[in-house]
């Protein structure tokens, strides 16, 4: 099974950047989805940015032109910058593998809540203070 860690979040002041990453043991699929989520408590988790195995990317509009979704190939790693951040930016950030499908679902009907993803991180806490 595909393991995944995500590390880099934190506390940070509006205005600040982070960049969080998600080591990814293997891909699994030669095709593949990787998608960013994030989840306050008493929302519904809302899908971010993917980045799929041909490199093409999307980004939610309530992250758009301030996070960049990119890969380091070498250290299968997936990252996720965040500049500009906002005090609604705070929230728990997870990433999520799963078959390219995912993103074509993702693409054409929007991110759902993850459910077509089938491998997550345990999540790392982003906090941005006013």
């Amino acid at each position: 099974e595909v393991q995944l860690v995500e590390s880099g979040g934190g506390s940070v002041q509006a205005g600040g950047s982070l960049r969080l990453s998600c080591a990814v043991s293997e891909h699994k699929y030669l095709m593949w989805c990787l998608g960013w989520y994030r989840e306050v408590p008493g929302k519904k988790r809302e899908g971010i940015a993917y980045l799929d195995s041909s490199g093409n990317t999307t980004y939610s509009d309530s992250v758009k032109g301030r996070f960049a979704i990119s890969q380091d190939n070498d250290k299968n790693t997936v990252y996720l910058q965040m500049d500009s951040l906002k005090p609604e930016d705070t929230a728990e950030y997870y990433c999520a593998a799963g078959t390219l499908a995912a993103c074509n679902a993702w693409s054409s009907s929007g991110p759902g809540t993850g459910t077509r993803f089938e491998s997550w991180g345990q999540g790392t806490q982003v906090t941005v203070s006013s």
